[in-house]
């Protein structure tokens, strides 16, 4: 108890530290020199730099529609730490708006704004949360539509991105663009993979309990395998492809299955061939 409870405060104080990195990056970099980030917080800019209005109630607002569409497709715990980190984020973004800029150099700005908003964002997203609401659309039309979540975040603030050029100058859309690119490069290295599946093998007792598991919360199909251990005899062998922000919740949803489940997760850098979907009648229909 005591194990879980130390695992539980060490989890939300990254979050909380993630969503301080991020918004120090946001007021101290990008906000003033009309940069943007992308998704909510980009279109949270534009709103805030027309109007006046706040940006840490902006960004918060905004999202609380997104993280209705989270609890339906990603759980419980996602939208608990998501919710916590966007109202840390918001908060930070309060604390720091007063104080004094650390540039207004455009392309300091972009870089260093960049380095820090991709290290905060992605240790909330190592940790299980989620600073941005769009990231939880794109999960559903991938789960809809097989289309990439990576492609599809690229393709959202491509259009904010565009409609900033409109707005304000093509030059802020080409530094807010450059700003993107450095942040998911960052996001990368932090979270070892931004816009890549990742594919997960778990060699477990309870194949076809854990294989129910995922399909029936993430809505991901599993190949099951027979496998034996040198030492340990007849194993089941589940090979599953998942996006970044499932890994978390299925690496929670094993432990509690089966907590001497052995897991190794790699990236995948193509997908060749038909994914089978979630048959959501069949779901429904097991959870009612």
């Amino acid at each position: 108890m005591v194990k879980r409870i130390i695992k539980y405060l060490w989890e939300y104080f990254m979050l909380t530290a993630g969503a301080a990195i991020a918004a120090i990056a946001i007021e101290e970099f990008l906000v003033p020199c009309t940069i943007l980030d992308g998704g909510i917080v980009g279109i949270s800019i534009m709103i805030n730099s027309l109007t006046g209005l706040r940006l840490s109630m902006l960004t918060l607002v905004i999202n609380i529609p997104f993280l209705i569409v989270g609890y339906k497709i990603m759980g419980k715990q996602f939208i608990l730490k998501s919710g916590y980190s966007m109202l840390m984020f918001s908060a930070f973004l309060e604390v720091f708006a007063p104080m004094q800029n650390m540039t207004e150099d455009y392309l300091l700005a972009v870089c260093f704004g960049g380095i820090l908003l991709g290290i905060g964002v992605g240790i909330v997203i190592s940790f299980g949360g989620c600073l941005d609401g769009t990231e939880t659309v794109a999960i559903l039309l991938n789960r809809k539509f097989d289309l990439p979540v990576g492609r599809t975040v690229l393709f959202f603030n491509i259009i904010i991105y565009s409609m900033a050029g409109f707005i304000f100058e093509f030059d802020i859309a080409m530094y807010s663009l450059l700003t993107y690119y450095i942040t998911s490069k960052v996001l990368d290295f932090v979270d070892n993979g931004m816009n890549q599946a990742k594919a997960a093998m778990i060699i477990t007792n309870g194949g076809k309990e854990i294989a129910d598991m995922i399909y029936k919360r993430m809505g991901r199909t599993v190949t099951i395998l027979e496998g034996e251990g040198l030492i340990s005899g007849k194993k089941d062998v589940l090979y599953c492809v998942l996006n970044r922000l499932e890994i978390y919740e299925l690496k929670k949803m094993i432990k509690e299955a089966d907590a001497s489940a052995f897991i190794a997760i790699n990236e995948v850098s193509e997908i060749i061939g038909n994914h089978i979907k979630r048959k959501e009648s069949i779901v429904d229909a097991a959870e009612a």
